[in-house]
């Protein structure tokens, strides 16, 4: 039995969007799954009351008093919040009560509860978050980190590495992951210190197929699986890639509605442009990994629907079903790196 923990408070269209998730999951996924929604009580118990699926025996609510709202400070709403929905969600998950946390609420909130409360796993320092991307023909690349760690040392973006070479595996079925270390230039001496003590630290990791440094265009041509970077840069991409993707929506809307002819030429492709949006749809994705911390944390956009909410729900179930933590633990302490490398 599958038991997620899911911020039911968490997300700009909490409770709604995430109880309805709720229920898409347990109308579509196995039986072996078993949802914890975290949150006000009041709240969780009309939308579950609205979907039909109030007294579901496969669902639980776990009453929370607070929520973390997207504009507060996550350090310090952690600490004055200890009832908030997050913080409940994850200690469920450090009682052995649920196996991952689901939450599309503050990233901050998400990562901090969970590594003060759940730790790191043995032998890596920062978690990351992995951002997976489709690629045009089929595929996807993961980067990270994009946002949990932001001021990096050359042993944190080698976990990076290997903890993506884990997931691109293990998740995104790829045999042997081709690991990249974004940077200005192809060349080994560009960059900055950071980046070239991490090449040389790359070069010589076990099991690695390391392919050297790569730069901002070559994931989106297909030239590299797992793409690694600090947390201030992974979140800058990550950013720029939303909005920019929103940007041509919304151009490539309005110039088809200058003309009867543009217009009719949209309904003869409209099927290419359906695909073209369920290619780009992070719901699909249904949320980012929080690799790195010693147990499992699904974190969704903050606009998540609640496809993306059943999506975040079956990518945990992956987690623990592909023991992906116990495959990074083995891959860390094959490297042998002492903690004050870099």
């Amino acid at each position: 039995m599958y038991k997620i923990a899911v911020d039911g408070m968490g997300g700009d269209y909490a409770p709604r969007a995430v109880v309805a998730g709720v229920g898409e999951a347990l109308d579509l996924m196995d039986e072996s799954i078993c949802c914890l929604l975290v949150g006000d009580e009041q709240a969780l118990t009309a939308e579950l009351t609205r979907i039909g699926k109030l007294g579901h025996p496969r669902i639980r609510i776990v009453p929370a008093a607070d929520v973390v709202h997207m504009h507060e400070p996550p350090a310090a709403a952690m600490r004055s919040k200890r009832n908030s929905s997050i913080n409940v969600a994850v200690d469920l998950v450090k009682a052995g009560e649920a196996q991952a946390v689901v939450s599309a609420g503050n990233t901050g909130a998400a990562v901090a509860s969970t590594v003060v409360k759940l730790r790191t796993l043995p032998g890596v320092e920062r978690p990351g978050i992995a951002a997976p991307f489709p690629l045009p023909h089929g595929g996807d690349f993961v980067l990270l980190d994009v946002g949990a760690t932001v001021d990096c040392k050359a042993m944190h973006l080698v976990h990076y590495a290997v903890m993506g070479d884990v997931y691109a595996r293990r998740i995104l079925n790829i045999e042997r992951p081709r690991v990249g270390l974004l940077n200005v230039g192809e060349e080994q001496l560009k960059g900055n210190d950071l980046t070239k003590l991490t090449f040389k630290l790359l070069e010589s990791a076990p099991d690695m197929n390391f392919i050297g440094n790569v730069e901002g265009h070559d994931p989106f041509e297909g030239r590299v699986d797992v793409v690694v970077c600090d947390g201030f840069v992974g979140n800058v991409v990550l950013k720029t890639c939303e909005s920019l993707a929103k940007l041509l929506a919304g151009i490539l809307k309005e110039k088809l509605q200058k003309s009867i002819l543009r217009k009719a030429g949209y309904l003869l492709s409209r099927n290419a442009y359906r695909e073209l949006r369920q290619l780009s749809d992070a719901a699909e994705y249904g949320g980012c990994p929080l690799l790195g911390v010693n147990g499992v944390c699904i974190i969704g956009h903050g606009s998540s629907s609640p496809r993306a909410i059943r999506n975040a729900i079956r990518v945990a179930c992956e987690f623990i079903r592909d023991e992906v933590n116990q495959h990074i633990v083995n891959r860390v302490e094959g490297l042998g790196l002492a903690s004050d490398v870099g």
